[in-house]
């Protein structure tokens, strides 16, 4: 399982989860049908910290704003590809990862939309 030492860093906590995502996609043997779910699916999960990067760097609120809900928007993709690929594959061990890291997306997902909902107060 994977685990965080500090879960309000969300700089680290996107960047250990896009680690977890290409850690796990490199230990699948990948086949016609695998295969382009592992591309989309590293690169919406590689995306949110980038995103993140860019939001932390934004030069104005409505551009944190715009990045932030860039962030929560890869997020509902990346859990589509862990459904899709969890569909796809035969290992238990595997699911089973899968599964933990959809529900660290999930967290990911309501951080960046309570984040995104308090910009609009």
């Amino acid at each position: 399982m994977t685990q965080f030492s500090n879960k309000y860093d969300l700089e680290e906590r996107t960047a250990i989860f896009g680690r977890d995502i290409i850690c796990l996609c490199k230990s699948i043997n990948p086949n016609h049908i695998i295969k382009p779910i592992i591309g989309q699916l590293i690169r919406s999960a590689t995306s949110i910290g980038a995103n993140y990067m860019e939001a932390n760097g934004a030069s104005s609120k409505k551009d944190f704003a715009n990045k932030i809900y860039i962030c929560k928007k890869e997020t509902q993709e990346t859990k589509h590809w862990l459904r899709m690929l969890s569909y796809s594959i035969e290992d238990s061990n595997q699911k089973t990862k899968i599964k933990e890291l959809w529900q660290e997306c999930q967290q990911l997902t309501l951080i960046f939309q309570k984040i995104t909902s308090s910009l609009k107060n």
